[in-house]
């Protein structure tokens, strides 16, 4: 059976990125299948420096062939942050929620010529430590006035995408994945997936 890990324990990721490799004939493995073993450290300054070193990391300990991500959202007007602290830019321990008000508030004088932002989504591809792909997706659009949608997670109901009216909290996932940054990064690797086999 082909089967890769995909090293996250953030359970909104694991159920996005096993949607989008849905019908692939490769069956997807969560770390919980896994003897626990310490977290990687992300101490990266860019997404594909984290991403590579969950993937190695992860791929060591499983004896695995293992898809990691990191993923966040850039806003120019506030020089690229949250960045790779999007996860934990209102704190330690902060929710989905603490997050994207933090975002809002900073945000609130600012009109609309400055509230462009972008998803930025790395991917490593990484086989026992070796690594056999790197890729990265983007989707370019604006900050919302407020939180909106109920789909989603993360910066999902604030981060309306270029040519859209609706967050990507308010559009359907199917809808979602073909434009996100984390659709296109995985179309990308997607072929270094199956022809790992071949």
């Amino acid at each position: 059976m082909k089967s890769i890990v995909l090293g996250t324990n953030n359970a909104d990721k694991l159920r996005e990125l096993t949607k989008l490799l849905k019908g692939s004939g490769v069956k997807v493995l969560s770390l919980s299948e896994f003897t626990k073993f310490p977290e990687a450290v992300e101490d990266g300054k860019t997404f594909i420096a984290n991403a590579r070193k969950k993937a190695r990391w992860v791929s060591v300990h499983t004896k695995s062939l293992t898809l990691a991500d990191d993923s966040g959202l850039m806003v120019f007007s506030l020089k690229g942050k949250p960045g790779v602290y999007s996860a934990r830019f209102a704190g330690a321990g902060c929710s989905y929620e603490d997050n994207n008000r933090k975002l809002l508030a900073l945000l609130k004088k600012r009109p609309a010529s400055k509230r462009a932002a972008k998803f930025v989504c790395a991917m490593a591809l990484y086989d026992q430590g070796r690594p056999v792909a790197v890729v990265q997706g983007e989707c370019r659009g604006r900050i919302a006035q407020a939180e909106r949608g109920q789909n989603g997670f993360g910066y999902d109901p604030v981060f309306i995408p270029t040519g859209h009216t609706k967050t990507f909290a308010e559009l359907p996932a199917s809808q979602k994945n073909q434009i996100s940054h984390r659709g296109k990064a995985l179309r990308a690797i997607r072929s270094s997936i199956l022809k790992f086999w071949k």
